[in-house]
């Protein structure tokens, strides 16, 4: 491991007592990355205002990039992702796409190769959409406009509002500890997701077939809630995983849209259960070893 990459393979503890921020403290500390997608800050925000565990910061794209660097990154015991970076909505019209920072993939690689947790929440599955590793990262793909997903050509992917679905466990996991199984109104996603590469821990009662979504094509085009002309494959059902990228954890919760997600008590216990559980020990030895 070169000399400038943090070793997260050590515990939190001596990580800090050999020179970063806070030598002996094992509260959670959390950078929560933002930017590219609307979303109503206070009510987001106060999740993490809630929950006395954690101190986070806050950091939006493009400055939040350069807190990727593996030195200034070795500060946050995890980096928490609501972000969509890399698209450019134009109204009415296809969005215009860029591709990340070469320093950025450079920093980002690093950070998983030497064991970075990332707990990615939501509409973030859609961000850099020309550089499919963010994708396999994830383990999803959520598609603005056709294109390629796994070699494979994908119509653009589906959404719907408001859903009022049941979101049920289906793991034994830290995660998953303490959580029965509950309803939210929330945003679904019609989108790839590579079961081969996730461990599965919460599932959706909700019917993922294209005649119960709209195209998010049309969407960005100005036709709000459309789906003349449009299809897609039967999607899967998981809304929540882990899984390993490099020697990282990573967890990936679809769930989370807006305030009536953010508010719900259980919603707000999955997330805090997931942030502790990247930032463990325990999630460091699982990654590498998967």
């Amino acid at each position: 491991m070169a000399d400038d990459v943090p070793d997260y393979h050590r515990s939190r503890r001596e990580r800090r007592s050999g020179g970063t921020r806070w030598p002996g403290d094992e509260t959670d500390h959390v950078l929560v990355v933002t930017r590219g997608h609307p979303f109503d800050r206070n009510a987001f925000f106060s999740i993490f205002e809630a929950n006395g565990d954690l101190e986070w910061s806050h950091a939006e794209h493009p400055a939040a990039q350069l807190l990727f660097e593996p030195e200034l990154a070795q500060r946050f015991d995890c980096f928490v992702l609501y972000d969509m970076p890399g698209i450019n909505f134009r109204a009415g019209q296809p969005p215009t796409f860029s591709d990340p920072p070469d320093e950025y993939k450079r920093s980002l690689r690093a950070l998983l190769d030497a064991g970075q947790p990332f707990v990615i929440l939501h509409h973030a599955c859609a961000a850099w959409p020309t550089w499919p590793e963010w994708s396999e990262i994830v383990g999803s793909h959520f598609l603005y406009q056709p294109g390629a997903s796994r070699g494979h050509a994908m119509p653009d992917s589906g959404y719907r509002l408001d859903v009022e679905h049941t979101v049920t466990p289906v793991a034994g996991h830290p995660i998953t500890d303490g959580i029965e199984p509950f309803t939210l109104v929330d945003e679904l996603y019609l989108a790839p997701v590579f079961e081969d590469s996730v461990t599965p821990l919460f599932v959706s009662d909700y019917e993922f077939i294209d005649s119960n979504f709209s195209s998010a094509d049309l969407a960005v085009r100005g036709q709000l809630n459309a789906s003349r002309g449009w299809s897609h494959p039967p999607g899967s059902s998981l809304v929540g995983w882990v899984k390993s990228a490099g020697n990282s954890p990573i967890v990936y919760l679809q769930f989370g849209d807006g305030p009536s997600t953010y508010n719900d008590p259980n919603y707000r216990q999955v997330l805090a259960n997931a942030i502790q559980w990247a930032c463990s020990d325990q999630a460091g030895a699982w990654a590498r070893a998967n």
